[in-house]
């Protein structure tokens, strides 16, 4: 019997998800949770600073910290709620559009690369695991309840 544990550590090695920085675009290193900031919130069009930390399961002190430095890097901005002074709505600046694009052409270039050593039945086989593990997560007690996208 294969050792799960083991299975992931080896997945997440080699995805570079322990990495320090995950990635560089327009000559920036972006960290992995900033690079999964800008991916939310390009996804979910200006959201709250509190609805984008719930999607990430990450805690709003973390997430304000990690909203400052991009910022300051000139990849998100950070708006008061018309209606309510206390709220910000986070967007990406021109830069930050970039920078998230970048991110994913290199991040869907690197997924097509592994999986041209697969063929199709299996690729597919492998994004349905994943979908099955994702479903299972969600409803899990004791694991990270929300999505990383």
């Amino acid at each position: 019997m294969e050792n799960p544990r083991e299975l992931f550590q080896i997945m997440t090695r080699r995805f570079g998800l322990l990495n320090k920085n995950c990635c560089t675009a327009g000559g920036i290193d972006i960290s992995l949770i900033q690079s999964h900031i800008l991916y939310e919130v390009e996804k979910m069009t200006c959201p709250s600073m509190q609805e984008a930390a719930e999607v990430l399961g990450t805690d709003i002190t973390t997430f304000s910290r990690q909203v400052q430095s991009l910022v300051k890097l000139n990849l998100l901005k950070k708006t008061p709620h018309p209606d309510d002074r206390r709220v910000h709505i986070l967007s990406l600046t021109t830069e930050g559009k970039y920078v998230a694009t970048t991110i994913d052409h290199q991040m869907n270039a690197y997924l097509n690369e592994v999986f041209s050593h697969m063929n199709e039945f299996e690729k597919e086989t492998v994004i349905r695991s994943i979908k099955l593990l994702n479903e299972a997560m969600a409803k899990s007690s004791v694991c990270c309840t929300t999505p990383l996208g």
